[in-house]
């Protein structure tokens, strides 16, 4: 089970959902970086939500065990835990596997032979991404310091759709300003009936899905490398591994294939200040893998959290006869408005990892 992932810099996430501690292992940070420990605080608060999606309340701070001294990044790796305060040790014995719809508890069985951990998901379970909003908040803060952003928002729950970022004048007040926001949406109108939508699927029993947009503003020219290396390959790279995504999208993204190419190219001119820009940013911010200077702009699509508050037809992989399996009122019905923070690093990690042999960063 690989959960290594590896640029310029290394990022190891660890444990299962019900064992004593989960974590994430950072290498490569660059050295004497400050780390506000209150933001990080912050960041990994945002992941936690009520049944509405609106944000609760803060977090656990992991432990942070090498790295970071002094509040300043030593150049060692960097490792944090998260310790599980309801850690009971595995009594579940033979405990038959029922595989769920929308679940991996079948493909997961199979894969590892039956011996992975079953117990809340496992090393495949949600609560993974919290090691990774962790690390990326780490990448974020060492972003911010040469003036760059990353920020994202629920673009879409359901039917429901926010207002989108301006694509070229996106700029770092709106980035932070949806960021504080206990649900992070730009219309707070939009974001009321987003609110009531996932209240009444849950209410059912059922779950929603949907799409968060991020945006990374200010990031130089240059970085990135065609063919496998560009920064759009490594920044889905990193989003696929947040739980139920099922899609990314640059820019224009998938109606590009709806456009002819004089709608689709974006005009290049030079500003009142020498800078070359682009009128607009239907290529999202990277072209040939390289980023053009213009902010840039993708989207995750997230399916239905498949845990549901009902009983569903399932099927025990012990024995291979059909079952009933029953009901998880403890399940929020949307995860989109938790996952927020989860792209956000991804971004940031994906950054970071690009712009840390850049000259002079």
């Amino acid at each position: 089970m690989s959960s290594i992932w590896r640029g310029r810099l290394g990022i190891s996430v660890f444990g299962e959902a019900s064992g004593p501690a989960i974590g994430v292992t950072v290498d490569n940070l660059p050295p004497g970086e400050y780390i506000d420990t209150d933001m990080l605080r912050f960041q990994m608060g945002r992941r936690l939500t009520d049944r509405t999606g609106l944000v609760t309340g803060e977090a656990q701070m992991p432990s942070i065990m090498s790295g970071i001294q002094g509040c300043r990044t030593t150049g060692s790796p960097v490792m944090a835990l998260i310790t599980n305060n309801e850690f009971h040790p595995d009594e579940s014995g033979n405990a038959p596997l029922i595989a769920r719809p929308g679940n991996a508890d079948y493909t997961g069985a199979v894969r590892y032979k039956g011996f992975n951990d079953l117990r809340n998901d496992g090393h495949l379970s949600k609560k993974l991404i919290a090691p990774l909003i962790f690390a990326g908040a780490i990448c974020a803060q060492i972003l911010e310091r040469r003036s760059i952003y990353v920020g994202a928002h629920i673009a879409q729950i359901h039917n429901i759709k926010d207002t989108p970022f301006d694509p070229v004048n996106i700029d770092r007040d709106g980035i932070v300003q949806v960021r504080r926001k206990a649900f992070p949406v730009i219309s707070d109108r939009q974001g009321v009936k987003m609110r009531s939508d996932i209240a009444r699927a849950g209410s059912c029993g059922d779950s929603l899905g949907g799409v968060i947009e991020c945006a990374v503003t200010n990031l130089p020219v240059g970085i990135g490398s065609p063919m496998f290396d560009g920064l759009e390959n490594t920044v889905s790279q990193l989003i696929f591994g947040i739980p139920l995504v099922t899609g990314v999208e640059f820019g224009a993204g998938f109606k590009a294939a709806q456009m002819i190419g004089s709608q689709y190219n974006d005009e290049f001119y030079a500003d009142d200040h020498g800078y070359v820009k682009t009128r607009t940013n239907n290529h999202g911010g990277i072209l040939g893998g390289i980023t053009s200077g213009m902010p840039l702009i993708f989207r995750a699509s997230f399916k239905p959290n498949p845990t549901l508050g009902m009983a569903v037809n399932a099927i025990d992989c012990t024995t291979l006869e059909n079952t009933v399996t029953g009901e998880n009122s403890a399940e929020l019905p949307c995860l989109i408005p938790s996952y927020v923070p989860a792209v956000e690093a991804a971004a940031a990690i994906a950054v970071l990892s690009h712009i840390a042999d850049y000259p002079n960063f």
